[in-house]
C-alpha cells in the first residue's frame, strides 16, 4: 500500500517551520517551567508563555500580536489580517472534557464575530486548542499539551502559513471536550462569575445549542440540545432533530441550508454519546432511525 505524503507537508514554509519548532521546543519548554515555577501565578503568566510559543516556536513575530482588542486577549494578524483570537485563562484552569474550555471557547467566538476572524484558540500555558468557526459551530485545527516532551508538529496550523488552511479534520470542536460530565455551573455563577452570555429563554450558553447563528446575539441560536452542566440533553435533542426532519408540534426551525449538514452531525454524535444510535442501541426510538437514514442519505454517517 502506498503511503502519500500529505500536500502540505511538501511546502518549504511547513519544513521551515517544522525545523524551528523542533530546534526551539526545548528552550520553549525550560522557560514554560520557569515562568510556572512559583505556582499560582496570574493570566498574565500564561499570556507569556502564548507569547513565546508563537514567536519563539513558531514564526510569527512580536509586531503580529495584539493585546485586548475589542476585549480579546490577544489577536495575531499579518499585514492588517486578523486570522486568530486567543482567549487566555489563569495557568492551570482549562482542561479537555471540563466546562472551563467550553465557556473560554465562547468567550473567544464572541471576540471574533465582532472582529470578523474566523478562528479562536484559548491556552492557560498548558493546553492550547484552536478551532475554526463554521456555520452553526466549532470545527477541531489543533490541540497541544505545552507539557509535552516532544515538539508537536501539529502547532504548524496555527503558524504564519498553516493558520489560513483549511482543515480536514471533520470533528466538531464539541466532541473533543464533551467526552466527560462537566461540573455543574448554576445560572448565577453563569452570569456573575464568568460573564458568559446566555439565551434570554432557555438560560443556555451558545455552545449548548446546535446552531449558531451570532455568538453575540442570543436570538440567533437555535436547538438547544445540551443542558446548562455540559451533559447531553436527552429531552430538547430528539425535538431540535424532529424540529430539522419534520416539524416539532407544527414547529419547524429555519437555519441556512449550508449549514443543515454540520448541525445534523453534530446533533447525531451526541445521540451517539448518549447511546440513543445503532449499534449502541437495538431498538432506537424513529426519530434516530431517521437521523441515521439521512446521514446514510447524505454521505455522513462515517462522519460520528
Amino acid at each position: 500500500m502506498t503511503v502519500t505524503t500529505p500536500n502540505y507537508m511538501t511546502l518549504t514554509s511547513y519544513q521551515t517551520c517544522i525545523q524551528k519548532l523542533q530546534g526551539a521546543w526545548e528552550t520553549f519548554a525550560a522557560t514554560r517551567l520557569d515562568r510556572l515555577r512559583h505556582g499560582e501565578e496570574a493570566e498574565k503568566v500564561a499570556e507569556g508563555i502564548v507569547e513565546d510559543l508563537l514567536t519563539g516556536v513558531l514564526d510569527w513575530t512580536k509586531g503580529d500580536i495584539t493585546y485586548q482588542i475589542d476585549f480579546a486577549d490577544i489577536v495575531l494578524s499579518r499585514n492588517l489580517q486578523k486570522y486568530l483570537v486567543i482567549e487566555v485563562k489563569k495557568p492551570g484552569t482549562l482542561r479537555l472534557g471540563q466546562q472551563s474550555l467550553a465557556l473560554a471557547l465562547d468567550q473567544a467566538v464572541r471576540y471574533a464575530h465582532a472582529q470578523h476572524i474566523g478562528q479562536v484558540a484559548v491556552s492557560d500555558g498548558c493546553v492550547f486548542y484552536a478551532a475554526d468557526i463554521l456555520p452553526g459551530g466549532l470545527r477541531h485545527r489543533v490541540v497541544v499539551n505545552l507539557a509535552d516532551a516532544h515538539p508537536p508538529v501539529a502547532l504548524w496550523w496555527i503558524s504564519v502559513h498553516g493558520v489560513y488552511r483549511p482543515m480536514d479534520d471533520p470533528r466538531p470542536a464539541e466532541a473533543l471536550f464533551a467526552d466527560e460530565s462537566y461540573p455543574t455551573t448554576g445560572p448565577n455563577q453563569l452570569d456573575q462569575g464568568l460573564a458568559v452570555l446566555l439565551h434570554r429563554t432557555h438560560r443556555l450558553p451558545a455552545w449548548c445549542f446546535a446552531w449558531v447563528g451570532d455568538a453575540n446575539k442570543p436570538s440567533t441560536w437555535k436547538l438547544p440540545y445540551l443542558k446548562g452542566n455540559g451533559d447531553i440533553d436527552e429531552k430538547r435533542l430528539p425535538k431540535a432533530i424532529q424540529s430539522l426532519l419534520t416539524n416539532y408540534r407544527g414547529a419547524k426551525v429555519i437555519i441556512p441550508e449550508s449549514g443543515v449538514g454540520d448541525v445534523m452531525l453534530r446533533l447525531a454524535q451526541a445521540a451517539k454519546r448518549a447511546n440513543l444510535l445503532p449499534p449502541e442501541s437495538a431498538h432506537p426510538a424513529p426519530v434516530y432511525q431517521q437521523l441515521m437514514l439521512w446521514l446514510e442519505q447524505n454521505g455522513r454517517s462515517s462522519e460520528i
